[in-house]
């Protein structure tokens, strides 16, 4: 059986192609299966920020819609108990944006803390301009970006006016 140089040429270059493939396939999922848990942006590259005007001493928190999501501009949400965002009918908050996950980020409270965390979302959850990856402790003013929707994190004052 004599077979054709260029045929077996096209048979082993197509199998290159989809090794190569593959190859890319893989990695991808395992960096998706590592994650990193870094915020990036900041100052320095160490995922801080300065906090604009610092106010302090809440006992409560809201997220105040800026833009987009089918959510009315100023609208707020209480965080009580935490919340869940995304397009999903399960989600505490559902916003319609063509970019977000079905649960796309949580916002929850450990300690005296406010957390915002990307539920391994597929187009990412951005934290005052840079791109979040797990959880990151969030700050007064903070802006948190699904997309086309921004929210904005803001402390709750007691009556007292600390801060």
């Amino acid at each position: 059986m004599d077979a054709d140089p260029a045929a077996v040429a096209l048979k082993f270059a197509f199998l290159g192609v989809l090794y190569l493939f593959l190859l890319v396939i893989a990695r991808s999922a395992l960096k998706d299966l590592r994650g990193s848990r870094a915020v990036a942006g900041g100052e320095e590259g160490t995922g801080m920020h300065a906090v604009a005007g610092g106010r302090v001493a809440a006992t409560d928190a809201t997220l105040v819609a800026v833009q987009g999501g089918g959510l009315t501009p100023g609208e707020r949400i209480d965080l009580f108990g935490g919340v869940t965002i995304g397009r999903s009918d399960e989600a505490d908050v559902r916003i319609t944006d063509r970019f977000a996950s079905g649960i796309h980020c949580r916002v929850h409270t450990r300690g005296n803390v406010y957390y915002v965390e990307d539920m391994d979302s597929t187009n990412g959850t951005y934290l005052n301009g840079g791109e979040l990856r797990g959880e990151a402790p969030l700050s007064d003013m903070d802006e948190i970006q699904i997309g086309d929707t921004i929210l904005r994190f803001e402390l709750v004052l007691d009556d007292e006016g600390i801060g």
